[in-house]
């Protein structure tokens, strides 16, 4: 069986679940449903080039592969505009898989792509009640703060609460409450990039919610362009390193300033709906961040136990099948 853990949102990336987009597109031509006529409200959504986000996406795996990160493909799904946005299908909670409730309809068939994955997993658990996605969900010290977006609910808050006592993970849960409807996701509009620094759009946000954020970390305000543009959705892949948008000079800049390594990469066409590379990743697992007691556990790889895995990709780019060599 397969090992994860993820106990931040900074330790060195090891292993990702991604998806390369495939020929459905979502039809923006037409009426739309109330929850993303409020989404465009404060998102850009616009009709993109599967082939062109494939090629993009491309290269951001060959990045990740560079850096020693293990990539695992889920199976395409039937009729998915949005599957290559895997963050929202599931998380990693220290050593346990938590399989997301999707809010929306056309998006709620995603998982079954990742299914033959997850059941290789040791620990997952499964929501009973309410709606979550991947995208609101966040690591901080003890903390897993859930943003309170258009995709998850107070009930699916709760059931994850549940989930983590029943497992014995000494987790609080922190609601983020936004100031405004129509957000996609949490990691649109706030995002811990580096141990202790988080990008903000305040534009999104309570007076109260702010204090507390900048309590907490070092902020780097984006501007309401900036999110819309999907530019906050930027991924750690190690403390002080950070994969952002090619056109994010201005919040290179101020990661630079921090010491931080800026990765500049052209994810333009996949971020044409919202999401970028955190919503386009799944980590299993990431290096600890924390200091194990004596006889604790550190995660270090992605396979745990399980055997040698051959990826083998198929020539569309459609997926890759994993097979295990025993």
């Amino acid at each position: 069986m397969r090992r994860v853990g993820v106990d931040s949102e900074f330790g060195e990336l090891r292993s990702v679940i991604m998806r390369y987009a495939g020929p459905v597109t979502l039809d923006l031509s037409g009426s739309l449903d109330p929850v993303l006529a409020r989404q465009r409200e404060t998102s850009c959504w616009r009709t993109y080039s599967p082939g062109r986000v494939r090629a993009q996406q491309a290269h951001f795996i060959d990045l990740l592969r560079r850096r020693g990160v293990e990539v695992l493909f889920a199976d395409q799904a039937p009729a998915s505009y949005g599957q290559h946005y895997t963050r929202d299908i599931g998380f990693v909670i220290d050593d346990a898989f938590v399989v997301s409730r999707l809010n929306s309809r056309r998006r709620q068939a995603e998982f079954a792509g990742a299914r033959h994955l997850a059941e290789r997993i040791e620990r997952v658990a499964y929501l009973d009640a309410g709606t979550i996605e991947g995208g609101d969900v966040m690591l901080h010290d003890r903390l897993v703060l859930v943003g309170l977006s258009e995709e998850t609910s107070p009930a699916g808050v709760d059931a994850l609460r549940y989930q983590l006592t029943r497992l014995g993970l000494d987790r609080t849960i922190r609601p983020i409450e936004f100031a405004c409807g129509g957000i996609v996701h949490l990691d649109d509009h706030f995002n811990i990039v580096a141990p202790q620094v988080a990008l903000v759009n305040p534009g999104v946000f309570g007076d109260a919610q702010m204090r507390w954020f900048a309590a907490h970390f070092d902020l780097i305000p984006v501007t309401g362009a900036e999110a819309a543009a999907v530019e906050v959705n930027a991924l750690a892949l190690a403390p002080g390193v950070v994969v952002v948008a090619e056109r994010s000079e201005r919040i290179a800049a101020q990661l630079d300033a921090r010491g931080i390594e800026v990765i500049p990469l052209d994810y333009s066409e996949v971020t044409r709906i919202p999401g970028a590379f955190r919503c386009s990743t799944l980590p299993l697992v990431r290096a600890s961040t924390v200091v194990p007691s004596p006889g604790g556990q550190q995660f270090e790889c992605g396979l745990g136990d399980a055997a040698a895995v051959d990826l083998d990709m198929q020539p569309s780019g459609a997926g890759t099948k994993l097979a295990a060599r025993r």
